[in-house]
């Protein structure tokens, strides 16, 4: 069967919204629910898209890429999970945010669409990536096939997603200070068999890790580099490091 991975343009739009809620996910995740009339004609078309959000720092504005969680056009809200993993303007933000507070966002510019005609999904990330996987699992159809293989820092820092899917989740703990260390996320992946079909496999972390795992991914396990995507959510050093790892 053919399967369709396509890319979808939007209008690019600025919008400013206002924290409605703040909650704590996990010791190194927080949850926030933004509101505002600008949302009405907000569009996230892929489960893996980024917005970018404005944080103001020293009379500048800072520019950090983040995943739509959840949108529900009928309540008018946008979720975006904050990983607190580095002290960065987004972190700060995040820690201090209280309803009423106002966040200005812009896109997504665009969205890579994947159809559910894949016989199985391989989903690989560390904490940044949680909120995609999230949200893919929620958007599955019944009795999809989901693998996530996911590194983060203790038990505490799991989450249980709801999902119609049928999921196996492979957990690997790995201290934050080791979050650009590929190895703990390749060792696990030598002991998952991949299902019987055709696959597409998901891959987001430090670009560091992105990059090793795509390689074993690609090159030890065969996969077809068609049926993949992996992409550096963030990269140790360096600020504002979204890359796409073509080949």
């Amino acid at each position: 069967m053919p399967h369709s991975i396509r890319r979808v343009r939007h209008e690019l739009k600025r919008r400013t919204l206002t924290v409605h809620e703040v909650q704590r996910l996990t010791p190194h995740m927080l949850r926030l629910t933004f509101q505002g009339p600008e949302l009405t004609d907000f569009v996230s078309a892929g489960t893996d898209d980024h917005i970018k959000l404005f944080f103001p720092v020293d009379g500048e504005q800072a520019m950090r890429d983040y995943t739509p969680r959840r949108f529900d056009a009928a309540s008018g809200t946008l979720v975006i999970d904050f990983a607190v993993h580095q002290a960065g303007p987004a972190t700060k933000w995040a820690l201090q945010a209280r309803p009423g507070d106002t966040l200005q966002i812009g896109g997504p510019r665009g969205s890579l669409v994947v159809d559910w005609t894949f016989d199985w999904w391989l989903l690989i990330g560390d904490e940044t990536a949680l909120p995609a996987i999230g949200r893919r699992l929620e958007e599955a159809p019944a009795r999809t096939r989901v693998i996530t293989v996911a590194a983060v820092p203790s038990p505490e820092d799991e989450q249980t997603f709801e999902t119609a899917a049928e999921h196996a989740a492979l957990w690997v703990h790995r201290p934050i200070e080791r979050a650009d260390d590929p190895q703990p996320l390749l060792d696990a992946l030598a002991n998952v068999d991949f299902p019987r079909g055709e696959g597409y496999v998901w891959i987001a972390a430090e670009a560091k890790v992105a990059r090793a795992v795509k390689a074993y991914i690609r090159d030890t396990r065969g996969h077809p580099k068609d049926w993949m995507r992996a992409s550096g959510y963030w990269a140790r050093g360096r600020s504002d490091a979204h890359v796409e790892l073509e080949d």
